[in-house]
């Protein structure tokens, strides 16, 4: 029985999940098994974008036949030619004669030596630029060589806007039944995957990553379909993140990866002492068995964190062998740019120390600890001082370590009021008061009203004054249109925008003017309050209606303040921090060695650069209308 899902009106997948398979490409555990993606397009012409796996051809061509329904197969696109792509093409030519291989000359070639039918007379060759056209869609290839085979290209959808990405962007998982990555929890539940097949797959290959990236960054991307995983529609600046952190062997968080290989326990004993005494420092410590854990999943380990230990006992005069193959692994893998300490053990001859130092040496930018332990046979009282010397070594190439140790406040005491007592507290029955909690430093859409004319715009600057009355603030841009209605009028909404938001929210109501243009055009979302203004419902967790009883004049901008007519929480979203837009959200530069850097200012909020080698202090941003202070030198 076919299993297929649209991805647009007429890009339907026809891929499928094996669960069943023990190790991907021989080497790898995939305990969430793995997905074999493919896509059929409907168009003037019928094109499909790759194969499967063998192991999984039945259900593919049913899938195929389905979607097809009856019409003839016209195009293949083959970008990629490993066999978990690539084996069930054979049948479809079978399947399919009159079908036409869109593929370029590199594939061809591997195409050959894969497969006995004739491939030269059903070729339709192209090379990076190129375009084809099915109808309605109009196709570009790039070439995508060591990403990971050299044959590799990826194919866009000028109109739609659409990559096919083939192994880049794919994760280890069954898909589950879901098929957009929004539909999971994905930085959650399927993070980890995701780098272990990225590390594993395609690590070693960080600079080809990053001239593939290069060209990715001059085209507008709105889905990301690739050959395994999930379908990205919705935040895919944070996964294209961890994509350029990976690339450029750019760790993802401070902490320390410690690996060791114990014969009897005492080589194990030392490293759980050592990240013991890490973690009183607040540094964050995983720890891994190399004897027991497969080198692939502490690979992964290795390019989250920015600190590694490894701790082996000397076997044979040389490297415990579980060790030694973890390290040439990690630098066959080409890992770059971390600090490692090292400890040895030896009863009589200890010698793995400057063994692994020699093996690690060959990584570029790799700093290392001077404190190297050495345990004869066990780890005495004696030494603790050497451990706590390595300790504090380690932490003193980690900033802000101190502050890691710092107790956050319980921000869960706020809400142990009941909604009883909140309410009896005083406030209207239509003001829920747990909206108040919503605020943060962060952006909220505002929105106001004159006459027939709707308006909005973003602010970072919003906050309770008082809980009785329900009393709020804001500070509004004296050159937001906004800014004039709510002077005008005396009312306003403020939507709590929550971490789901898109950039394009930020770019409808932040980069445009509402004087010349209706940001409400296409807007999807929206309704209205009370008072007859729109609050946005998709991306926001809280709104609140405000009626102004005060304006303080303060120069660039005016704090308006209101009681709260109305509030209501919409969604459990956590709230969009600056910290949070400027991480995840906004998009980001890319590092020096991926772009070339222009010479002027960067504004800092929108990305707008004033070509000059000066910037006027009393400049103003022309999209976002942000002042001289938040734009910062380039070159």
């Amino acid at each position: 029985m076919y299993c297929v899902r649209k991805v647009t009106d007429d890009l339907t997948w026809i891929g499928a999940n094996d669960r069943r398979l023990a190790l991907f490409e021989g080497v790898y555990k995939i305990p969430m098994g793995v997905s074999y993606n493919s896509y059929v397009l409907l168009d003037e012409k019928t094109v499909v974008f790759d194969t499967v796996d063998a192991s999984a051809s039945k259900q593919y061509l049913e899938n195929l036949d389905h979607v097809l329904g009856g019409r003839k197969l016209d195009y293949v696109i083959v970008q990629h030619m490993e066999m978990d792509h690539a084996a069930t093409l054979g049948e479809l030519v079978v399947h399919h004669p009159e079908v036409t291989i869109v593929c370029n000359e590199l594939v061809a070639q591997m195409m050959e030596q894969f497969f006995d039918f004739s491939v030269r007379s059903r070729l339709h060759l192209v090379a990076e630029g190129d375009t084809f056209c099915t109808g309605k869609h109009t196709f570009t290839f790039v070439a995508a060589p060591m990403v990971h085979w050299p044959e590799v290209m990826v194919t866009y959808d000028i109109g739609e806007k659409i990559l096919f990405s083939a192994d880049a962007f794919g994760t280890f998982g069954a898909l589950n039944g879901a098929l957009f990555a929004d539909e999971v929890d994905f930085f959650h539940d399927y993070i980890d995957e995701a780098r272990r097949y990225y590390t594993n797959i395609v690590g070693k290959y960080g600079p080809q990553v990053q001239a593939v990236l290069k060209k990715a960054a001059g085209i507008e991307i709105k889905m990301v379909c690739p050959l395994h995983g999930f379908v990205w529609r919705k935040k895919f600046n944070q996964f294209l993140e961890k994509y350029i952190q990976w690339a450029t062997y750019t760790p993802e968080e401070t902490g320390v990866v410690i690996a060791y290989a114990s014969v009897y326990g005492n080589t194990a004993n030392t490293a759980d002492v050592l990240a013991a005494k890490l973690r009183d420092l607040g540094i964050k410590t995983e720890v891994y068995d190399a004897s027991y854990t497969a080198a692939d999943e502490i690979l992964a380990a290795a390019f989250r964190y920015s600190h590694l230990v490894f701790a082996s006992t000397t076997y044979n005069a040389g490297i415990y062998i579980a060790m030694e193959n973890l390290l040439h692994d990690i630098v066959n893998h080409n890992l770059q740019n971390r600090t490692v300490a090292l400890i040895e053990n030896g009863s009589w001859a200890p010698a793995a120390g400057g063994l692994m130092h020699d093996l690690l040496a060959q990584l570029p930018g790799t700093k290392f600890i001077d404190q190297t332990v050495t345990v004869r046979s066990s780890l005495k009282e004696c030494q603790m001082g050497e451990i706590d010397a390595m300790v504090q070594a380690i932490a003193a190439t980690m900033p802000g370590v101190c502050a890691a140790q710092a107790k956050k406040p319980d921000a869960r005491a706020i809400l142990r009021t009941s909604p009883a007592e909140m309410a009896s507290a005083g406030g209207a029955e239509a003001v829920d008061p747990n909206a108040m909690f919503k605020f943060s430093y962060g952006l909220f859409v505002l929105t106001a009203k004159d006459g027939a004319k709707d308006n909005g715009c973003i602010i970072n600057t919003a906050s309770q004054l008082t809980d009785t009355p329900k009393r709020i603030t804001i500070a509004v841009n004296k050159a937001n249109y906004t800014h004039d209605m709510i002077l005008k009028t005396g009312v306003f909404n403020v939507s709590v925008l929550s971490e789901d938001v898109g950039m394009d929210t930020f770019k409808r109501f932040g980069f445009q003017s509402g004087r010349s243009a209706d940001k409400f055009d296409g807007c999807e979302g929206l309704q209205r309050s009370v008072n007859g203004l729109y609050y946005l419902t998709g991306c926001t967790n809280a709104v609140l209606s405000g009626k102004v009883i005060q304006s303080i004049d303060c120069g660039t901008h005016t704090l308006f303040i209101a009681d709260v007519t109305e509030a209501k929480v919409l969604s459990k979203e956590p709230s969009v921090t600056y910290a949070y837009y400027f991480a995840h959200i906004k998009p980001k530069p890319l590092p020096a060695a991926m772009s070339e850097v222009k010479k002027g200012w960067i504004c800092k909020i929108c990305g707008y650069v004033y070509e000059g080698e000066e910037l006027p202090p009393d400049y103003i941003c022309p999209i976002c209308k942000h002042g001289a202070s938040d734009f910062e030198k380039l070159g």
